[in-house]
Parts: C-alpha cells; sequence; structure tokens
C-alpha cells in the first residue's frame, strides 16, 4: 500500500509578508506586496512594478551568519528562510553547523526557474569579460548553479536523503511538491522540504519585459497592476520570494505527534506536447484537462469533490480559458463551479516559486477554512461573468472547505495539479 503525506510544517517569504502568521493576515485583507521599483525605470523596462519580499536584509540577519550571507543571492536567501521556517515549523530544531550527524530521512526538492542570474549578470560576466575571474572568489558556483538553492538547504539542515533541485518553468514550486510526494509515497523518504524559489533581479525579468508579457499600464498604480480575471489584465507582474512545505509520511507524523495541516490526496504531472493550440507559451487545453483527471483518479474523487481552487492565473489572455477548462475537466457548471482565486492578484507572477507561495497559501485556506479574496477583478473578463459569483473577490469564512486544488502551468506547455485535502483526527 502506498504510504500517506501529510504537510506537517510551512515556510513562507512573500512579497506581502515573511513567515505563515503575516502571510495569512495578508492574504485575508487582500493586502499587496507589489511596489513600484525605480530601478527598473532607470533601465526603462516597459513595466516598473513588481513584488519582492521587503526588509530581506534585515531578516537574513536573524538567520545567517555574515559568512553565510556573502555565499547567498537573493533567491538563496529565499529558499534557505522559508525552508528553516518550514522545518521549525514542523517541530525541529536547526542542527548546529558543527554537528556530525546527518538526517538520513529527510531531503529536499526545491525548485527555481531562472535561480542565479544575478549572480551570472552582476559578477560572473563583468569580472570574466574583465579577465579577473580571480576576483570572482570561491562562492561563484554555488550561486549560479540551479541547484543551489536545495545544496546550500542541505548543508543547513543535514540533510541526508535525496536533496536536488527540478526547474518547469511556472510549474516548477508545484511539481517539486508532486515529486515529493511521490518519494514519501513510495518509501524512499521519511520527510522532504518542498517547493519553489525565485530571486528578484531586473535580469530575471528582463526577457518577460522584451516579450510585452508584463503589465505596463499601472506603473502609477502598483497594488492595481496584478489583475488575473479582470477585462482590463494586460500582463502578469514579476514577483519573488519562496514558500517551502514539510511533506511527511502519515505515521511518522502521528508518531511524533506533530501537528497536521493538511493531506496530500493525489497530484499529476504532464505535457501538453505543444500541440492542439499548445505551444512554448500557451498550454494545450487538452493537456490541462487530462492533467486535472489524472490527479482526480490519482486523489480517488470526483470532480464535484472539489471545493476550491487557487489558479494559475496569471493575468493574461489565458485566464479564461484555465477557467472554462476548469469547469470542463471537473464537470461543473457555472452555478456549482467551486470557489476561484488567485493569489498572484497580491504578491505578482514569481515563476518558479508561484507554486511553492501559492501551495503555503492554498494549505492555510484548508486549515482554517477560509478563501483569500482576488483583488484588481472588478470589471471580470466578459468570458468570465458566467462564474461571477463563484470567483471570491473579498475574503469567505469557509468551514465547509475540504478538498482545495492548486495547478499550475508553465512555459514549454508543462502542467501540475495537487489535491490537498483538510485533516480531520477521522481520517487517521
Amino acid at each position: 500500500m502506498r504510504k500517506r503525506v501529510v504537510i506537517t510544517g510551512l515556510g513562507i517569504v512573500a512579497p506581502n509578508g515573511h513567515g505563515i502568521e503575516a502571510f495569512e493576515k495578508a492574504l485575508r485583507a487582500g493586502k499587496s506586496g507589489i511596489r513600484f521599483m525605480p530601478e527598473l525605470e532607470e533601465l526603462k523596462f516597459g513595466c516598473q512594478v513588481a513584488g519582492v519580499p521587503q526588509n530581506i536584509d534585515e531578516v537574513s540577519a536573524r538567520y545567517f551568519s555574515s559568512d553565510q550571507l556573502l555565499a547567498m543571492n537573493s533567491s538563496i536567501r529565499y529558499a534557505s528562510i522559508a525552508a528553516i521556517d518550514a522545518w521549525r515549523d514542523a517541530g525541529f530544531e536547526v542542527p548546529a553547523h558543527d554537528s556530525q550527524e546527518v538526517d538520513w530521512g529527510t531531503g529536499a526538492i526545491i525548485g527555481t526557474g531562472i535561480g542565479g542570474m544575478d549572480t551570472i549578470v552582476g559578477k560572473v560576466v563583468p569580472l570574466t569579460a574583465a579577465g579577473k575571474v580571480r576576483r570572482l572568489g570561491s562562492t561563484a558556483v554555488e550561486q549560479v548553479m540551479a541547484s543551489g538553492v536545495s545544496a546550500r538547504i542541505g548543508g543547513l539542515l543535514a540533510l541526508g536523503n535525496q536533496v536536488t533541485t527540478n526547474s518547469s518553468a511556472c510549474s516548477t514550486g508545484t511539481e517539486a511538491i508532486v515529486d515529493a510526494m511521490y518519494r514519501i509515497r513510495n518509501g524512499l523518504a521519511q520527510r522532504m522540504l518542498a517547493g519553489g524559489a525565485e530571486g528578484a533581479s531586473p535580469y530575471i525579468w528582463a526577457g518577460f519585459d522584451a516579450m510585452r508579457v508584463l503589465n505596463r499600464t499601472r506603473n502609477h498604480e502598483p497594488e492595481k497592476a496584478s489583475r488575473p480575471m479582470s477585462a482590463s489584465a494586460a500582463g502578469f507582474v514579476p514577483g519573488s520570494g519562496a514558500g517551502v512545505l514539510m511533506l511527511e509520511d502519515l505515521n511518522r507524523a502521528r508518531e511524533r505527534g506533530a501537528r497536521i495541516y493538511a493531506e496530500i490526496i493525489g497530484a499529476a504531472v504532464n505535457c501538453g506536447g505543444q500541440r492542439m493550440g499548445g505551444s512554448m507559451t500557451a498550454p494545450n487545453p487538452a493537456g490541462v484537462r487530462r492533467c486535472i483527471h489524472d490527479a482526480l483518479k490519482d486523489a480517488g474523487i470526483g470532480g464535484r469533490d472539489v471545493d476550491a481552487i487557487n489558479g494559475h492565473l496569471t493575468a493574461t489572455f489565458a485566464d479564461p480559458f484555465e477557467v472554462q477548462n476548469w469547469a470542463k475537466a471537473l464537470n461543473r457548471n457555472t452555478d456549482d463551479f467551486p470557489l476561484i482565486n488567485a493569489t498572484k492578484s497580491l504578491v505578482g507572477h514569481s515563476l518558479g516559486a508561484a507554486g511553492g507561495l501559492e501551495s503555503v497559501a492554498s494549505i492555510l485556506q484548508v486549515y482554517k477554512g477560509f478563501v483569500h479574496g482576488s483583488v484588481n477583478c472588478e470589471d471580470l473578463h466578459a468570458q468570465l461573468l458566467p462564474f461571477s459569483k463563484r470567483i471570491v473577490r473579498q475574503t469567505r469564512e469557509t468551514p465547509h472547505l475540504r478538498i482545495q486544488a492548486k495547478a499550475s502551468f508553465g512555459f514549454g506547455d508543462v502542467n501540475t495539479c495537487i489535491f490537498f485535502k483538510k485533516w480531520e483526527q477521522s481520517a487517521a
């Protein structure tokens, strides 16, 4: 029999709050973390707003020594803080740096979409081009390699199981959670830290600005710039941060009396093959629906069992199609459609970190019984008007919420879907 997987810890570094208490408060209040970025104006970006975690230098100093910080770019900082928070939230103490003990039962899969671009552009390229390679120092490699985020966490927490980094564009963070779930489900690990991280850098965001997929119409109104499901949506707002979960074998969690936030009851990952309307930048609708169907099957539930959806919903042309695909996949009409919201309306689109951040939001909703509001969609897209009553624009208390869907769809036509279930003692 496959092992059951539960969530026993959460860590979050988001543009609108660090730590689960601050993040939950911001979600409930509809507090945006999107701000005007003078640097983007100076660099002549069309989009001059972004979601960036605040006071990160001050926060980092509470976690790391000055020597450790020298070897960390923003992505690694965010990931490491979120991982330590999830570790502590699950009831564990951070091991001493000189301890010789290794936790062979615990690992980490922490994804990133673009990773150390700020180090590459700010240090590696200029020093190499100037013939000053020796000045790169001994930490350049660990900061530019994609797996730097997970490798650093592995060392900080003395993890001895699989420690790796995945990368699947906007699906990355959610896919990491699924991969970690499989490892525990198959008995290969007792616990896994999983999620995603993405640094804050104009060099990460520049290509998207060049594609004209970022919102450039609300630079003077940052908090109104991220507009999923809106008729006036004009592209996504770049974001950054990290969201990390502690996944654990149910039996192990019960043995140590751990608090359980939710259970992962099913998930699926696939690709639409960039056919049937799918492309590098657009999802194949059949692939999206198949991913949802496969996740439902894996969970052993039907479409009518789903109470709420935390959508991918980026504030692009794809939003109406995403909602319509959910309706078809779940076989639900506009009157009995699940409640749906978009965390990106408050934090922007944090690329490889998005699935991690939004999974933390989803789990908090299941655990606490609420669905946070999606801001800036007072003017719903015409194709979404039939779903109006099910699109949550003001936070709702939802004590009946039992099953929450979280999906992510990324460049390359890749899809991931997870179902989180409220943990009730009777479920044990």
